[in-house]
């Protein structure tokens, strides 16, 4: 099964066209104002025309309350959200409910432990994203995007009840060894594809896809 790949924070029509064509499956846009990625809504109803119907959008938010997300869904008109901060299985299952978009729900890994919380939301998410937690002591953390790897140890040979995806720290250089030791059938990168923060390099993107879709 040939990898499927995420290419997450655009904010420009020229990197979603080299993202569509060097074959990415979605594409996320940030929602999180502490962000370098974060779109204001104006400009994510600009950006949305420019993704073909065969790319999945995904909005990325982070303990969005329900006027924010009411306002990301009408200017992005997402396939897919992608809750990044404490959401509970319980806040799932009213966004399904009010929203009736798939949901992705993702999970920081640190340790052993974090890959089994996964579990509380078998009922409510439909797809899961392990990403890297970053340390207590890291100035200016963001939810994800941070460009930090975790161990691919801690999820080798784990089975979540549902489809999921990786990330965290990954590259061109990196991520087919992270497919070989996870097994992940998707990978989501965005600060490795990267000029600056926030700045996206379509060569750097066509390279990561190539990459992970040959792995």
């Amino acid at each position: 099964m040939t990898v499927r790949v995420k290419i997450c924070g655009l904010s420009t029509p020229e990197t979603i066209r080299a993202s569509v064509e060097a074959g990415a499956d979605y594409l996320g846009f940030a929602f999180y104002p502490k962000s370098p990625r974060h779109l204001t809504y104006e400009q994510a109803a600009m950006l949305a025309p420019h993704v073909p119907s065969s790319v999945l959008k995904v909005a990325f938010t982070v303990d969005a309350d329900d006027r924010t997300l009411d306002a990301v869904v009408e200017a992005l008109k997402p396939d897919m959200l992608q809750l990044h901060g404490e959401e509970t299985p319980e806040r799932l299952i009213y966004l399904k409910a009010r929203f009736g978009l798939t949901l992705m729900k993702v999970i920081g890994v640190a340790g052993p432990e974090d890959p089994l919380r996964a579990v509380i939301y078998r009922d409510s998410a439909d797809l899961l994203l392990f990403d890297a937690k970053p340390p207590k002591s890291m100035a200016g953390a963001l939810p994800g995007g941070n460009g930090l790897a975790f161990d691919w140890s801690l999820i080798a040979g784990h089975r979540p009840e549902m489809p999921w995806m990786l990330s965290g720290g990954l590259n061109a250089g990196n991520v087919a060894e992270a497919i070989r030791i996870t097994g992940a059938e998707a990978v989501d990168v965005s600060s490795g594809v990267e000029s600056a923060p926030g700045q996206k390099d379509p060569a750097a993107i066509e390279a990561f896809i190539r990459a992970a879709k040959a792995a």
